[in-house]
């Protein structure tokens, strides 16, 4: 049961297209690269006010890389900066398998169903793209400034 809920929600959101596309007003560009499996992806944040008004991404890759940066952009649109990087360390600390209260993943919404992938190494970098590379653009846009 648990293992078709998630096979369902990587396939729903590797395949959506909502959040795969160009953004207009991004004011922030970053590019993620996995080298171990070619994954790439060049995330775009419109960041306004501290704020994360709107996400997008382009990209190759693996269904789960592809499905994982489609969650995190759901997931971090209207929150603050200081959020998204602490949703980011949760997800990360969760693939790692440091973090594993459900209560405490409760707040990564549908992102807390690749939970599991902390048992497939090969997987984790799949994964954690996404939330590296949003890490990143935070970071060398002086992301503690946009705050």
């Amino acid at each position: 049961m648990l293992e078709n809920i998630y096979t369902e929600l990587i396939a729903e959101h590797s395949q959506s297209k909502e959040n795969r596309r160009a953004l207009a007003n991004a004011t922030i560009k970053e590019r993620g690269h996995n080298p171990s499996c070619g994954d790439e992806i060049t995330l775009e944040l419109e960041i306004a006010d501290g704020v994360i008004k709107d996400a997008a991404f382009g990209g190759t890759g693996c269904a789960i890389s592809q499905a994982s940066t489609d969650m995190m952009i759901d997931l971090m649109r209207g929150k603050t900066i200081d959020e998204a990087k602490r949703l980011a360390e949760l997800f990360i600390g969760m693939i790692h398998g440091d973090i594993i209260d459900d209560n405490e993943l409760e707040e990564l919404d549908e992102a807390a169903a690749l939970k599991n992938i902390s048992t497939m190494p090969a997987r984790v970098k799949c994964a954690t793209l996404a939330w590296h590379t949003l890490d990143a653009a935070i970071k060398n846009s002086g992301g503690d400034k946009l705050a």
